[in-house]
């Protein structure tokens, strides 16, 4: 490809950025594919109950008609004194919010937090949110189970699959990179993948020189 007005120097370092673009590409397929091959994870040890919108839902009615069950944990604490919902988890949610639709068409996909519903669902609309199934996980360990919780009890952000199989339910993945080694200055980047804002940072000069804010000024 060439642009109008582009120097020999820019193409040539441009070219170079594409060499390691297609490795990087290759290397994520192959990551993929690695994840779909894993054998069977752990039994789900309970069908943990949730407050949803509805009532009362169990991890086993979250399937509904696929096989494939995705869960984010929303960091938004229990307590009403607590800080206000994660800023990150916010900006997530508001990406899933216009992709849930499209997800559903091969996965289920829910959204567990430790607030009280109805604190949820406020705060659902305010932010528009109009697709995601939200859920509380207040009166169960879910969040504790499955890494979106601390020992401490502060919670903190997490995505797990589920699979079920001949009646049975285990785990298939998570997002491990959050508690992973890794080189000095790197972000853990463990949910990166499902957050395109960081995706079209990268294509910029200046980067991921950026942090979520849960409200913003209007624009000018």
């Amino acid at each position: 490809m060439r642009f109008p007005n582009e120097s020999a120097e820019y193409r040539a370092a441009r070219d170079r950025v594409l060499e390691a673009e297609i490795e990087l590409r290759r290397q994520a397929e192959a990551v993929a594919a690695m994840r779909r091959e894993l054998p069977p994870g752990g039994v789900v040890p309970r069908d943990y109950l949730f407050d949803g919108e509805g009532g009362d839902v169990r991890l086993s009615e979250l399937f509904g008609d696929h096989d494939t069950l995705v869960v984010y944990s929303f960091m938004f604490p229990r307590a009403l004194d607590d800080e206000n919902p994660c800023p990150s988890c916010s900006s997530i949610l508001d990406s899933l919010d216009g992709a849930a639709r499209h997800l559903a068409q091969s996965i289920s996909l829910a959204v567990v937090a430790k607030a009280p519903l109805p604190r949820i669902l406020d705060y659902a609309e305010h932010r528009g949110w109009r697709h995601l199934r939200l859920l509380s996980s207040a009166d169960n360990d879910y969040n504790r189970d499955y890494h979106g919780e601390n020992a401490d009890g502060s919670q903190a952000p997490a995505l797990n699959t589920f699979t079920r199989r001949d009646g049975e339910i285990r785990h298939f993945w998570a997002s491990e990179l959050m508690v992973a080694p890794r080189d000095s200055g790197q972000e853990p980047r463990h949910v990166d993948f499902i957050w395109p804002v960081w995706n079209v940072l990268d294509a910029t000069p200046g980067g991921r020189d950026w942090s979520p804010q849960r409200e913003y000024e209007p624009s000018a």
